[in-house]
């Protein structure tokens, strides 16, 4: 019951965090609610007895927040940090919410795919077994998950070094 009570606690402060995180026009705040949220998984994850994945995401996630900061400080003026922001279009608005509902549809046939409602209306007493979420995650057998984390890892990458690129003085 306890483990309920807090797994709901940390669910509304995760959630909560990542509404305000994009919903909020300013970096700092932003960058700021997204700590919370990592925070909110690291919770999770010593919730789960992963003491080891919540150490990394800990200094991993929050380290890399941390160099969000210097980023957002280096990178963006001091009229944007002191509350002059643009205005929001509406377009970014539809385009947000369609690429919101994509991210669902992916989510849900991720769920339906792997048949964990499935297993988990079958045996409503038991939980789904850490081991078959985390070979369907990170696994690299046909139809598993490795290669994404992969991309990602490009992806971030290519994001610092987009950031150096910026942050350099030309002379």
């Amino acid at each position: 019951m306890a483990n309920m009570v807090m797994f709901c606690i940390l669910a509304v402060v995760i959630l909560g965090s990542a509404l305000m995180c994009v919903a909020t026009t300013q970096i700092m705040r932003a960058a700021t609610f997204m700590l919370f949220v990592l925070f909110g998984v690291a919770g999770l994850y010593f919730l789960l007895d992963y003491t080891y994945l919540g150490a990394a995401q800990i200094s991993v996630y929050a380290g890399g927040v941390t160099m969000i900061f210097v980023f957002a400080i280096q990178l963006v003026s001091k009229r944007t940090l002191q509350g002059l922001v643009e205005r929001i279009k509406v377009s970014r608005i539809i385009c947000g919410g369609l690429l919101a509902l994509a991210s669902c549809a992916v989510v849900i046939l991720v769920l339906l795919k792997n048949q964990f409602i499935y297993t988990a209306m079958v045996m409503p007493d038991e939980e789904v077994p850490m081991d078959k979420i985390g070979m369907a995650l990170l696994g690299a057998d046909k139809y598993q998950y490795v290669l994404p984390f992969e991309f990602i890892s490009l992806f971030l990458l290519a994001c610092i070094i987009g950031g150096l690129v910026i942050a350099r003085k030309e002379k």
